[in-house]
């Protein structure tokens, strides 16, 4: 189990270092006039992918989740995964990429990478990752909660950022 944990603190780690790049990328595009949308939901995301985190450990030590091959080996590759398509979003984005939906006047509208594929490629990752990272461990009351109140807060999140993105070239 201890490996678990270590997984679970490397993304937890991971997004510390998200969130390092998206503050140093907000004021690089706040220096360009960069505006923010949609700014009442981001403390709502910010708990639910800790409780995430945390979800899937206080499960698995509480409830003695096992540890179940089968399934945890295949959840483990999504994870893996999902970091990679975030981190191709996040570089394709460069500058422009935050934590945050904050548009630049005049900026143009990224369309390659991911986002030549899909329009919200970021939040693939984030449904697939949330299912996935409890359910290495069966942890999966916290994938399903996870699941259902990220699915509430990405149709605000998705259409706050459709919006903003719509003032773009």
């Amino acid at each position: 189990m201890s490996w678990y944990v270590a997984l679970v603190a490397v993304v937890g780690i991971e997004r510390l270092a998200e969130l390092v790049v998206a503050q140093r990328n907000l004021a690089w595009s706040r220096e360009r006039g960069g505006v923010e949308f949609g700014s009442a939901h981001y403390p709502v995301m910010v708990v639910l992918h800790t409780g995430l985190l945390v979800g899937c450990l206080a499960e698995v030590f509480w409830l003695h989740r096992p540890f179940i091959p089968a399934l945890g080996w295949p959840m483990l590759a999504v994870v893996i995964a999902a970091q990679g398509l975030r981190w191709w979003c996040i570089s394709t984005l460069g500058r422009q990429w935050n934590t945050r939906v904050v548009v630049i006047p005049g900026a143009e509208r990224v369309s390659g990478g991911p986002y030549r594929l899909m329009s919200h490629p970021n939040y693939v990752a984030v449904v697939a990752e949330g299912i996935a990272l409890p359910l290495v461990h069966s942890a999966w009351i916290t994938a399903a909660v996870f699941t259902v109140l990220n699915a509430v807060l990405l149709y605000t999140r998705i259409n706050v950022e459709n919006s903003a993105l719509a003032r773009l070239a």
